[in-house]
């Protein structure tokens, strides 16, 4: 999927369509200090086939993509959905 690098969309803060950029949002490493996952993992340490692994293939087949866009104007940035799952993402060459 091709997607123009500009866009002209509703912006939420200035309350109008205005220009805005798009970009892909950074992906975060999982937190693996929290409590439940500390937890978790003192459980799992001392049984070997917990938890059980997924049959093969179950795995989803794509990442889900986070598109962030940012007004030309007011130069906040907000998203449109909880984003979306696709295999092959790229902004248009202009």
């Amino acid at each position: 999927m091709e997607v123009p690098k500009k866009q002209r969309k509703y912006c939420p803060f200035c309350r109008k369509h205005t220009e805005h950029t798009i970009e892909e949002a950074k992906r975060k490493p999982r937190r693996q200090d929290t409590k439940s996952q500390r937890r978790f993992l003192r459980k799992q340490k001392g049984y070997g086939s917990f938890p059980k692994e997924n049959p093969k293939g179950r795995e989803k087949p794509t990442r889900k993509l986070d598109l962030r866009y940012k007004c030309s104007i007011c130069n906040k940035k907000h998203t449109v959905g909880k984003g979306f799952r696709i295999k092959k993402f790229e902004f248009k060459k202009e």
